[in-house]
Parts: C-alpha cells; structure tokens; sequence
C-alpha cells in the first residue's frame, strides 16, 4: 500500500476516532491522557490530510511526497493533470487556511485579553478576603476566572462570588483558576477554537472543542486537589451553577459554566473518583506518539 493510501486512511480513521472519543467517558477519569490523545488526533488529522492530497497531486513522478517535491519544482514536461493540480491546490489551500486561522485566533484571543486587562486596571481592587495579586470586580454575580499570560496571568473573582462561596471554597477556586495559568489551558484551546472557525458548519469539530474544553476545567480541577480537599471544590461548583454565572469574557478560562451536565460530571469525579484502567491508559498513550508521528514519516514512503 502507497504512503499516499495510507495518509488517506489515517485521515479518515482520526475522523472516527474523533466521534468515538467526543462520546468516551473514560476520559474523565484520566483528562490528561484525554487532552494529549486529543492534541495527536488533530495533528494527525493535519498532517495525513494534507500529505494525502500531496500525495495524490504528486503521483506523476512516482517518489512519494518529499521525492517528488523536486520534481514538482523542475517538471518540465507537463506531467501533472487536472486532477493532481486539484489536489495540489486543495493541499496548499488546506494548509493556508488552517495557519491563517490559527493566527487569526491567536491575535484574538491576545487582544481580546490586552482590553480586559486595560479595563481590569480601572475597574479592579484588591480585597484582603482574596490572596495577594487576585483581583475583584464589584459585581454581584457570581464570576471567576482566569486572563492567562506570557509573563503573568490574572485571576479575577466578583464581590458576589465572595459573598456566595465560604473561606475554603474560595481558596478551591482560586486554586483551580492558579491551574489553568499554570499549565497554559489557553493554549491547548487555540487550535481547536480556529479548527471550529474554519468549519463551523460540522457539528464534530464542535463536538471536540467542547470535549476539550471540559478535559481542561477537569485537568484543572485535579491539579487544585493537590493543594484544597475536593469536596470543597465540588459544593464551590454547585454554588457556580446555582447561581447561574455569566459567561466569562472572551479570551479567559472560567470555573463554570452555566451547563449542568459537566458541572455535575466534574463535581461527581470530585467526590467519586474511579482511576482509569492501566491497560487503557497504556493504550492511550501508545496511540498518542503514534498518531502524531506516523503521517510525518509517511512523507517519506515512496510510492
């Protein structure tokens, strides 16, 4: 079987993969494991979608992908024919519209942040209920969340949020916010919000983005652990929810949500948790090295 046939297969199998995985609950045991296997399928998606139109452009001189780059360069006699120019085409548009996008959502998302934090310098005040360097807003809804940073990140919370949540649900919040800055959440979110935005007509790529964003509120919660017992972080969510919290602005990662269904995941993992399998996780994170580096060596399979 040729590189380029096996590309193709990878590129649709990371497809099903997709499926399969925005419906595993095994995941949630292990979100970790879940966002890296994540991260792989959608490189993997990248790469093996992108070579196999290349490599079916690239047919005519016979050497695969990166064999046939330089004949492609200095072909002369016209070998390609509609059909491989297509390909060749879709290929280069493909990859010009997915690094557009995710360059445009990173000067949105980094602008969006630059605004908040301009408008947080006006309207924020330090508060001796909070940790130095926590920020509060004098709002009476619940809010809390996280503007993360290259050289800093800020965690804001709301006055109504000092008022809803005692002294040591307080601290679980902050600590899971403290998380999320600290293991760079936002920027696991990135490609998965621009991939949504080149294709925000197919109901998986949502799918994914919100299987990932529920991951990281986990991943987060799990870090917090370390430093606050769990049942104080899972009463803080169901506090969250009954008070029904705004959205957070664009551009931050916030506690909750106003969507009970992973709310009540996360607070049942909390106070119920069931370790993932060492046989799955062993082949989670097989499959992760796997997807993300077999299309890039079948570049280089001749045909």
């Amino acid at each position: 079987m040729t590189g380029t046939a096996l590309l193709a297969l990878i590129s649709l199998g990371t497809i099903g993969g997709a499926h399969l995985l925005s419906g595993a609950r095994w995941t949630w045991r292990a979100p970790r494991t879940g966002i890296l296997l994540w991260q792989a399928l959608g490189l993997g998606w990248g790469v093996a979608t992108i070579g196999a139109l290349l490599g079916l452009a690239l047919l005519p001189y016979g050497k695969g992908i990166l064999g046939g780059l330089p004949g492609l360069v200095h072909d002369e006699a016209g070998r390609l024919g509609a059909a491989h120019v297509a390909a060749l085409l879709a290929a280069i548009s493909l990859t010009a519209v997915l690094l557009v996008m995710l360059a445009y959502a990173v000067v949105r998302v980094v602008r969006a942040r630059h605004r908040h934090r301009a408008l947080l310098a006006l309207v924020s005040r330090s508060d001796s209920a909070v940790p130095s360097g926590t920020l509060v807003l004098d709002h009476p809804g619940a809010a809390a969340y996280c503007v993360p940073g290259v050289r800093s990140s800020k965690v804001v919370v709301s006055a109504g949020t000092l008022e809803l949540l005692d002294a040591d649900e307080l601290a679980a919040v902050l600590a899971h916010e403290r998380a999320h800055a600290r293991e760079r959440h936002d920027l696991v979110l990135l490609p998965f919000a621009s991939l949504r935005q080149v294709f925000p007509q197919i109901r998986l790529v949502g799918r994914c983005l919100d299987a990932v964003e529920l991951l990281i509120e986990m991943a987060a919660d799990d870090r917090a652990q370390r430093h606050r017992p769990p049942r104080e972080l899972a009463t803080a969510l169901l506090r969250f929810a009954a008070a029904r919290p705004a959205a957070a602005p664009s551009g931050t990662l916030g506690v909750a949500n106003r969507d009970d269904i992973p709310v009540m995941a996360r607070v049942n993992r909390l106070l119920d948790p069931v370790p993932v399998g060492r046989s799955t996780r062993f082949a989670a994170m097989v499959a992760v090295p796997l997807l993300a580096g077999v299309p890039v060596l079948l570049y280089a399979m001749p045909h």
